[in-house]
């Protein structure tokens, strides 16, 4: 087969989108090697993170070919790109970031990948302008597409509800998260990168950005209220909601100081700050899946996040799910996990075995799947 990938996100994204696009590309490269993969992205990006492609003979990339569509880079991905598609014999075109080109000749399948509709549940987070294209793209990918691949079951229901999708249109394919946390780290490994950003020997931990949804006010309030005391760790880019975070600090009185902001992490010492830490804690209002709960998972570290949505399909059965608003039940699941070394060690235990469902070969294995299907 010679697939064609959506690889923008790959070549411009470095978190979110972005990590899910070259690992899908990566992992399917490395478990079907037979294939010829050709990457469409709007412009080249000397990137590290993308050195896994110039090892492999069987993967190209293909870029806008003249001034108009380099210097209209917007007008070639959803106008031109077709050309450049049917140019170069693809067998297979798989939209990895909620869109497709538009279709005029429809000589080939295409698939897109939708990882959640959140501007559809919290318009408030959004401008006008973004919604509008957002819901264009989308509502466009989902009605072409032979087929819509959705990161959850959350997510899936979200399409059904809100583009009238048939479910039988619609496959629910999981995503890992980067190979470098299915690596075991030496204690001097990680005691390097506990000095380097003078970490304590016990903390929480939690990883997202610092904005309305991911709620990192539910994890202040019930410290607030806890009898242990034990520093907090937040990764993640700040937005404007850190100042709401501030002024509700000072309301309640919460020492500062016991909030450790990290910034500047790379995607080696991340794996290596989850692995040093006590408990993850992910109270998000809504998300379209949750990586950093399977992060958590292959960490090895005890997970507890929000009750509904799509937490649960990424933490199983083992994690803990609390209301994040009702401070008191937060506060005694933390209190509970962190006091309780047996359960602390089931949950560790049972939520590595969980991860393996998102063992990446499985995970290709089944996109590969789809993909014959579809031809």
């Amino acid at each position: 087969m010679k697939i064609g990938f959506d690889a923008k996100r790959a070549y411009q994204n470095f978190t979110g989108l972005g990590n899910y696009s070259r690992d899908l590309i990566e992992n399917s490269i490395n478990e079907f090697p037979k294939n010829n993969y050709v990457l469409f992205a709007p412009k080249d990006i000397d990137s590290p993170r993308l050195d896994f492609l110039s090892k492999h003979p069987n993967v190209s990339s293909i870029f806008p070919e003249n001034q108009v569509n380099r210097t209209f880079k917007g007008l070639w991905r959803t106008i031109n790109m077709e050309k450049s598609i049917i140019k170069n014999n693809i067998d297979i075109y798989h939209g990895l970031s909620n869109e497709i080109p538009r279709i005029k000749n429809k000589k080939i399948p295409y698939l897109v990948t939708i990882h959640d509709l959140i501007f559809k549940r919290f318009p408030r987070n959004y401008r006008t302008l973004d919604r509008k294209i957002y819901n264009i793209k989308y509502k466009y990918a989902v009605k072409h597409s032979d087929l819509v691949i959705a990161i959850s079951e959350q997510t899936k229901k979200d399409i059904i509800e809100f583009y009238n999708i048939e479910p039988n249109k619609i496959k629910v394919i999981y995503q890992s998260c980067h190979k470098n946390f299915r690596i075991e780290y030496s204690n001097q490994e990680l005691n390097l990168v506990k000095e380097k950003f003078n970490l304590p020997k016990g903390f929480i931990l939690n990883v997202g950005t610092i904005e309305t949804r991911k709620n990192l006010i539910a994890i202040i309030n019930a410290m607030s209220i806890m009898k242990i005391k034990i520093p907090l760790v937040v990764i993640g880019k700040k937005t404007a909601y850190m100042n709401f975070i501030k002024i509700q600090i000072k309301k309640i009185n919460f020492d500062i100081n016991k909030i450790i902001f990290l910034e500047n992490v790379s995607i080696n010492e991340l794996p290596q700050i989850y692995k040093l830490s006590s408990l993850f804690v992910y109270p998000s209002l809504f998300e379209g899946f949750g990586i950093p709960i399977l992060e958590s998972l292959y960490s090895g570290i005890p997970v507890i996040s929000s009750k509904g949505g799509c937490f649960s399909e990424a933490g199983g059965p083992n994690s803990k799910y609390v209301d994040p608003q009702d401070k008191e039940e937060f506060a005694f699941q933390i209190e509970e996990c962190l006091n309780n070394s047996q359960l602390r060690e089931k949950m560790s235990e049972m939520g590595k075995k969980y991860a393996q469902n998102f063992n990446p070969k499985k995970l290709s294995n089944q996109l590969n799947d789809v993909y014959k299907d579809l031809l």
